[in-house]
């Protein structure tokens, strides 16, 4: 299993990454501002909600949670994604 740094760094890149996708976007004016704007904010939220759940680990099941927790956050980035491309 990585280290948690290594995955809040991974976690923090993503987030970057789509970050970056939303604002060439709006800087080639190939969607709506509105839209965006709220895509940025969901990004913003995904990713301090996943670091701070990083820092709160459940005691007993760690190896369930962890599994869980990059489930969910592949889910959550794939929505992101998709609303991305068809802004």
């Amino acid at each position: 299993m990585a280290s948690r740094k290594n995955l809040k760094q991974n976690i923090k890149y993503i987030c970057g990454e789509l970050f970056a996708d939303c604002v060439a976007l709006r800087m080639c004016e190939q969607a709506e501002n509105d839209v965006l704007d709220s895509i940025m904010q969901d990004i913003i939220t995904m990713n301090v909600e996943y670091v701070s759940r990083i820092s709160h680990t459940e005691k007993g099941n760690v190896k369930g949670y962890y599994r869980k927790l990059k489930e969910e956050f592949s889910k959550k980035t794939s929505e992101i994604s998709e609303r991305i491309l068809g802004a």
